[in-house]
Order: C-alpha cells, then sequence, then structure tokens
C-alpha cells in the first residue's frame, strides 16, 4: 500500500531534477526566442504565396531571408521590391519590427495590452535583452522604447511620404513610406527600390536622405541613450539633470567615427566617377553624409559600394565591425565596447593602472568583458571568412571580407556577393547573422556571470608574462 506513494515521490524528485536540468537562464532563452521567431517567419517566407512566382523559394532562402529580416541585417538573396508579394514583404516587415525591438520587447507589449502582470522572470530576460544593469525600472524601459519607436517610426514615415507619394501614388507610397522609416530605424536596410538599387536614385535628395539617416543614427543610438536625451530635453532645470557614463560615452564614440568617417569618405570617393565624381558639391557632402552613418549597421546606400575606392571599402568593414550602441538595433561590437578599449589604450599610455572615462573609474571586469567581445567576435568574422573561401572559389577576398563583417554587424551592405551565394554560404552567413544579433552579448553576460560565481573565493599567485 505503501508502493504508489514512494513512486509518487520519486516521480516528483525526477520532475523537479528535471525541470531545474532543461530550465534555460535568460541568455538561452533570448537565444533560442529568436531562433523560434526566425524558424516561424522562414516557414511563412517558404510559402508558395510568398514569392512573386507562386512557386516556393526553397527552404534555404526562406530562412536566410528570415534570419536575416529578425537580425535586422538586409542581406538579401533576391531584390525584395521583385521577389516577393504583398504578403512576402508584410511579413519581411513584421519580422524586421520584431528582431528590432526584440521579442521579450514585443512580448511584453502583448502583457501590457491584455493587462497582465509582469513576472520576475519575465524582467529578468527583459534586463538580459536590453543589457541593462539591474531589473529596477525594466519595465518602465521597456514601455518607454515603444513609445518611442512608434513615435520615431511615425515621424519618419510622415516625412518619407511626403516625396513617395508623389511619385508612386497614396497606397503604394504610403506603404513605401512605412517600410522603410521602419527598416531604417530598425538599421535594417531592406528596400523596395527594385533592382538592388537601395537609395541610389535618392542620392541628391535632401528629404530621403537626410530622414533615412536621421532614423539610422536615431535606432543605432540605443533605447537608453534616447530616455536619456528625452528627459534631458524635457527636464525643467537642465543644469541639475546630466546624462548618464554610458549616454555620454556613446554619443561621444559616435559622433567622432560619423565626423572621421564623413571627412575619410568624402576625401576618398571625392575623384571617382563609379561613386561621386560626377556629383556636385552638394550631392557629394550629402552622399559623405549618409555614408558615414549607413555602415553603422543600416544597411542602404546611395552609391554603389562595389564601384567604391578600396580604402572606402576598408573603411567601412571597420565602421561595420564597430556597429552601434548597446541595447539598440544595431549590431557589431559596440560603440562603448571600442571606446572602453580605446580609452584603456590612452590610459595605459599616459601611466595609469586604471581605465578613465570623463573622470570615471571604469571596474576591470567591463574592461575584460570588452576584450572578450572583441576578442571573439574578430574569431567570428575570420572564422567566416575562411569558411566562405573554401565555399565561394573564385571570389575575391575583399568581398568576401566585406560580406562576412556585414553579416556579423548586421550591416546589409554588400559588393554583390549575396546572390551568387552557394547553398552553404547562405547558411553560413545566416548563422553569421545570428551571431552578430547575440553572440556578443551573450558572451557578455556568460562572462559576468562565471565571474560573480568565482569571484574572490580563489585567488591563485601571481604571475607575471611579457607581452607586446
Amino acid at each position: 500500500m505503501f508502493k504508489p506513494l514512494m513512486l509518487k515521490g520519486v516521480d516528483e524528485i525526477h520532475t523537479k531534477k528535471m525541470s531545474e536540468r532543461y530550465n534555460p537562464n535568460p541568455a538561452q532563452t533570448l537565444v533560442l526566442g529568436f531562433a523560434a521567431i526566425i524558424l516561424a517567419g522562414a516557414i511563412l517566407l517558404s510559402l508558395p504565396e510568398a514569392s512573386s512566382n507562386g512557386q516556393s523559394v526553397g527552404f534555404v532562402n526562406a530562412i536566410f531571408t528570415a534570419t536575416s529580416a529578425v537580425c535586422v541585417t538586409g542581406l538579401v538573396v533576391g531584390d525584395t521590391a521583385s521577389y516577393w508579394t504583398v504578403f512576402g514583404k508584410g511579413v519581411i516587415l513584421f519580422l524586421i519590427q520584431v528582431g528590432g525591438l526584440g521579442f521579450m520587447t514585443m512580448t511584453t507589449l502583448i502583457a501590457l495590452l491584455v493587462g497582465r502582470r509582469i513576472s520576475l522572470k519575465e524582467r529578468l530576460l527583459m534586463q538580459e535583452a536590453l543589457n541593462q544593469f539591474t531589473i529596477s525600472g525594466v519595465v518602465r524601459l521597456t514601455k518607454n522604447i515603444i513609445i518611442a519607436t512608434m513615435a520615431i517610426e511615425t515621424i519618419g514615415a510622415v516625412l518619407l511620404s511626403f516625396r513617395f507619394v508623389p511619385m508612386y501614388g497614396w497606397g503604394k507610397g504610403v506603404g513605401f513610406a512605412v517600410f522603410h522609416s521602419v527598416s531604417a530605424f530598425c538599421n535594417a536596410g531592406f528596400d523596395l527600390m527594385g533592382n538592388y538599387g537601395s537609395l541610389t536614385n535618392f542620392s541628391g535628395d535632401a528629404l530621403v536622405t537626410l530622414s533615412i539617416g536621421f532614423l539610422i543614427i536615431l535606432g543605432g543610438l540605443g533605447f537608453t541613450v534616447l530616455v536619456d536625451l528625452f528627459e534631458f530635453g524635457t527636464a525643467k532645470n537642465r543644469i541639475d539633470r546630466k546624462f548618464s557614463l554610458h549616454s555620454k560615452l556613446t554619443l561621444y564614440i559616435t559622433g567622432i567615427l560619423i565626423c572621421a568617417s564623413f571627412v575619410l569618405i568624402l576625401a576618398f570617393e571625392f575623384n571617382n566617377p563609379q561613386t561621386m565624381g560626377n556629383f556636385s558639391g552638394g550631392e557629394k557632402v550629402l552622399s559623405a553624409m549618409f555614408h558615414s552613418v549607413t555602415p553603422r549597421t543600416a544597411g542602404f546606400n546611395t552609391v554603389s559600394m562595389g564601384e567604391s575606392t578600396i580604402p572606402t571599402k576598408f573603411l567601412t568593414i571597420i565602421l561595420m565591425f564597430i556597429g552601434g550602441a548597446p541595447s539598440s538595433t544595431a549590431g557589431g561590437i559596440k560603440v562603448t565596447t571600442f571606446g572602453v578599449l580605446i580609452f584603456t589604450i590612452f590610459s595605459m599610455a599616459n601611466g595609469r593602472d586604471e581605465t578613465e572615462i570623463f573622470k570615471r573609474r571604469i571596474p576591470r571586469d567591463i574592461v575584460n568583458r570588452a576584450l572578450a567581445v572583441a576578442s571573439v567576435s574578430l574569431s567570428v568574422v575570420i572564422t567566416g571568412a575562411m569558411l566562405l573561401s573554401l565555399t565561394e572559389s573564385g571570389v575575391d577576398f575583399m568581398d568576401i571580407l566585406f560580406e562576412t563583417t556585414s553579416a556579423f554587424g548586421t550591416v546589409g551592405l554588400s559588393l554583390g556577393l549575396t546572390p551568387d551565394l552557394s547553398q552553404s554560404g547562405k547558411i553560413i552567413i545566416a548563422f553569421i547573422m545570428f551571431i552578430g544579433r547575440l553572440g556578443p552579448m551573450t558572451l557578455a553576460v556568460a562572462v559576468a556571470q562565471k565571474q560573480q560565481k568565482r569571484k574572490a573565493f580563489i585567488k591563485y599567485p601571481e604571475g607575471k608574462v611579457s607581452v607586446g
């Protein structure tokens, strides 16, 4: 008579152990969530209704496009305007929006709409997704993110409609405005201009290029910085309202990168007849400004990247690798990671033992995390380039390195290699896009968690090695 009770107890213990074993941490949940969204999007895009020719595009092409949309990259195997139906374009737009905001933000939005309480586990996931240090205020930050995103994308769509509605009519014009506003703010780089043209027909159009350029910048600054800017702008006493160190560093490095790349690109392409050589002075400045912004994970272009000079291509690779800000729609190693490394070098050159930024000391674990993210990211790009060199025979290595870095930085710029990729190459690039969207963040959190678990329990004797 006691056997059933004993078995019941054993089953409960076994179930508890199984639940503990397969209970994913926040970083793993984010990876699984993004993977599930990509898979669902790929299934929809593989339907005949999504393809303009009425036939399935194949699962590899569908998974590649879904990954590019969710990871807000913009690399495409076929021209978006002619390759997909309205249904297919709608799926891509939805995936871009989910990928740009993050699936946890979308989940929170649904929970708020139905009036459901946000649990502690969901708050931890939101903290991980938004790259915050604590769970305090993450729900409020998420609400602000949703409101800011809808407001900015609406303003962008209204501005773009002034150009697209007269060109295409009300229905198509508004659709174009909304699609490109969402794609620009989410730093996705998908366009509906046709024939892989991106924005080459609008190189001298200040309204289109400046509107999309500002949307790219706002999306790449990060939601934390946007909230900081909004609170500073609306504060009654701006003297007492100060930016956080994170916002200061983000704005500082972003400004330097945009200004420096603008000057360099203008110099490199000024006399290039294939790009800006035949432009007027104003068009050259406008194009140089736009291309100082778009490599920061946006993917739009107003001149042909394939016809640009070697220095411009190499500079673009560097900018794509750096990317935008944390908790933004951008990819790359992030400007704050780059900033921490640069200030660490300056601090060492000035004989300081610790990294100092704007009269603040940066903890050693953050410096180590920045080094780890940069090192692993570089390893991913190098490994991806080597693999593509094997699968894409006869392709120039610059094209391969450019494509790999664009995929990792979730940029979407290409020298024309993407449509000609082999099936193996498409899978490799899709995997790199996925790593680029989640890898550095996941690595940083994993390193931080490991450091917390081992913190100060064991200290080994100090040893020295020669470096440099």
